[in-house]
């Protein structure tokens, strides 16, 4: 080698291009465009939770609020709960037939078309409730059917695109569009409902509705569901994605009857349920907690609101980082490392809420405070349960977080209806005993996740054959591995 090819080559193992090389390569870039899509989706998931408190004449209430001339409905706070629910109803619907669709006809496809309705179900929501509160019900239906592809599609096109020590990290960081999401939605809202146009709480809906339009078209344009058929990426590139993973063959028979007993599939299940109990509660009812509890006006309700998931999003990214650290340096194996940031997201956020539920009116930014906390925790997740599949099964990692997260939506319907039926006088202490079922269900996540979770691919999701693979080629990684996932 020429002394010019040398210093050429000591180039690219620089830190100043290994930094380039991994954060602008299209594996990263499609991690940019799914955080921007979870922003997306998020906002038009929870732009109500916010608009409702102004939306409503609450005549049931005795908490006088600022906004009441901005309310336009009489909607009981039963019709209230079911209508935040009701986004779940179409959410479960979609979650498996995402991922085998995902898997046959790419996750770029099937994200674009559900994200596209529900964009323009989120444009039209103001003129449904205008005309009649069952049009409502059957727009949150509707989005949530459309949304519901959003994470099998993604899953799947991990399964394809994430060299196995990248995973964490690529996954953390395009699954924190959500929380992007929430707090930009969160934050905004209270504002939007008091000085925005279309009496406030309209332009919600078209300003979310509008952007996530345009996310479509930027979408559709710069990714592809797979490496092999992405125009743009470089062939270093996929051949290093392609080698670290393996190929992927044209026909695949889905092992059903081995996936549907999989131990590692129970574990992230049950996980999943019980963590999206406790995050689809906050969800939907931190504004409301925060009006009929804590006596917050909706212009700080939303603001504050926000907090914790900025806390939660920031959190996520770190576990994520810190995951693929302790694996690559082989101080944990995957499956300790997911067991260990899996307990830490629920026994930490657990204990938060327990303590959020003892907060009064007069110390209640303390409550804001532990909140935020809690979602710190939480975003422990995607160092856990959150990118396991990945591990165990990355070819029908679509397919089986459909599955998962189909059984995790139940959360969404049943929740807010529970917290609202647990608070009709909408009292401290009946807020109190909402953050006790929460941590019980953080308790039962630890227990089973904590037995049950495997790390290491499982025999019925892979071909036998092991593959040598340096994934330094790629500037990432300096140190040579082998991976039993690559005949995929």
């Amino acid at each position: 080698m020429s002394s010019k090819e040398e210093d050429e080559s000591n180039d690219e193992k620089s830190p100043s291009a290994f930094s380039l090389s991994c954060l602008l390569s299209q594996r990263w870039l499609l991690a940019y465009a799914g955080l921007l899509g979870g922003i997306m989706m998020n906002a038009a998931r929870v732009n109500l939770s916010v608009a409702i408190v102004c939306m409503v004449n609450d005549t049931d209430s005795n908490v006088t609020t600022s906004i009441s001339e901005h309310a336009e409905f009489y909607w009981t706070k039963g019709e209230q709960s079911g209508i935040l629910s009701a986004y779940f109803y179409g959410y479960i619907i979609t979650q498996i037939p995402a991922g085998i669709l995902a898997s046959r006809f790419g996750g770029k496809r099937v994200m674009f078309v559900g994200l596209l309705i529900g964009s323009i179900v989120s444009l039209l929501l103001p003129i449904g409730a205008r005309t009649s509160i069952y049009l409502v019900y059957v727009f949150r239906v509707i989005l949530g059917i459309s949304q519901g592809v959003y994470f099998p599609s993604l899953q799947s096109m991990w399964g394809r695109w994430a060299p196995p020590l990248e995973r964490s990290k690529l996954t953390a960081v395009c699954y924190s569009g959500p929380q992007f999401g929430s707090i930009a939605t969160f934050a905004i809202s209270g504002f939007m409902c008091i000085y925005g146009f279309d009496n406030g709480w309209g332009s919600i809906f078209y300003v979310t509705g509008g952007i996530s339009l345009l996310w479509c078209a930027l979408w559709y344009f710069t990714v592809a569901s797979s490496p092999d058929e992405h125009t743009r990426i470089s062939e270093r590139e996929r051949n290093y994605i392609t080698s670290s993973i393996g190929e992927k063959k044209q026909t695949l028979s889905t092992p059903w009857a081995a996936l549907l007993t999989s131990q590692a599939m129970w574990a992230c299940l049950i996980a999943q349920v019980c963590y999206n109990w406790v995050i689809y509660t906050l969800m939907t009812d931190i504004p409301t907690f925060l009006n009929e509890a804590l006596n917050f006006n909706i212009a700080e309700n939303g603001l504050l609101s926000s907090i914790p998931y900025l806390s939660q999003a920031v959190s996520g990214m770190l576990a994520g980082q810190m995951a693929d650290f302790v694996r690559s340096r082989k101080y944990l194996s995957t499956t300790v490392t997911r067991k260990v940031f899996q307990g830490i997201a629920f026994i930490g956020s657990g204990a938060c809420l327990i303590g959020t539920g003892f907060v009064n009116v007069e110390d209640r930014y303390v409550a804001i405070v532990l909140l935020t906390i809690g979602m710190w925790f939480a975003g422990f997740a995607y160092g856990g349960f959150v990118v396991n599949t990945v591990d165990f099964a990355p070819r029908y990692a679509g397919i089986l977080f459909g599955i998962t997260n189909a059984a995790a939506t139940i959360p969404g319907m049943v929740a807010p209806v529970i917290a609202g039926a647990m608070t009709p006088n909408k009292s401290q202490e009946e807020w109190r005993n909402v953050f006790y079922v929460c941590a019980g269900f953080c308790v039962l996540g630890t227990l089973v996740f904590s037995t049950m979770a495997r790390g290491e691919l499982q025999p019925w999701a892979v071909d036998k054959a092991e593959v040598e693979v340096e994934e330094g080629e790629d500037g990432c990684n300096k140190e040579p591995v082998t991976d039993t996932s690559t005949r995929l």
